[in-house]
């Protein structure tokens, strides 16, 4: 029995170099698939959040999420839980357009409580997002567990202003 050899960078951690969907579904080898998030990237906050934001709106909240999670593993530690709540909210939304109902609805939940000790950040409406994150995660657990659209149900990640 052979397998085939994994995809790994130059220290030896595990890096699929398989292209994915909008979802972050990997597609076959040889596939048109989006295009990443590089890894690692350090965004100044503002920076992160229009990012994300641009993602979310092409209901690419997997990607997102990926952008998150950079600020969550570069930024201070007093922001952190800020930064992974978010990528929780962008990956819970992933789930739910997966038509990962019960996952979905957990990591929103999960996301809205983790933001929810903040006070808007950067413009972040926290208690904005806790309020959609709560309502998707109560129509996740209450429906027919089919996939959410992405797309038409990306929140704003900031307060608008005139």
């Amino acid at each position: 029995m052979s397998s085939a050899p994994r995809d790994r960078d130059d220290e030896g951690r595990a890096r699929s170099a398989r292209p994915r969907d909008g979802l972050g579904r990997p597609l076959p080898y040889g596939a048109r698939g989006v295009e990443r998030q590089p890894e690692g990237v350090v965004r100044p906050p503002g920076r992160t959040l229009v990012e994300a934001q641009r993602l979310l709106d092409e209901g690419k909240p997997f990607h997102a999420h990926e952008v998150f999670e950079d600020a969550w593993k570069s930024g201070p530690d007093q922001e952190r839980e800020l930064w992974r709540g978010l990528a929780q909210l962008a990956v819970g939304l992933t789930h739910a357009a997966r038509g990962n109902a019960r996952g979905g609805a957990r990591l929103l939940l999960r996301g809205a409580d983790r933001i929810s000790g903040f006070r808007d950040p950067y413009g972040v409406d926290v208690s904005g997002l806790a309020v959609w994150a709560r309502a998707l995660a109560a129509r996740l657990e209450g429906g027919s567990g089919d996939p959410v659209d992405a797309f038409a149900e990306a929140p704003r990640l900031t307060r608008e202003t005139d």
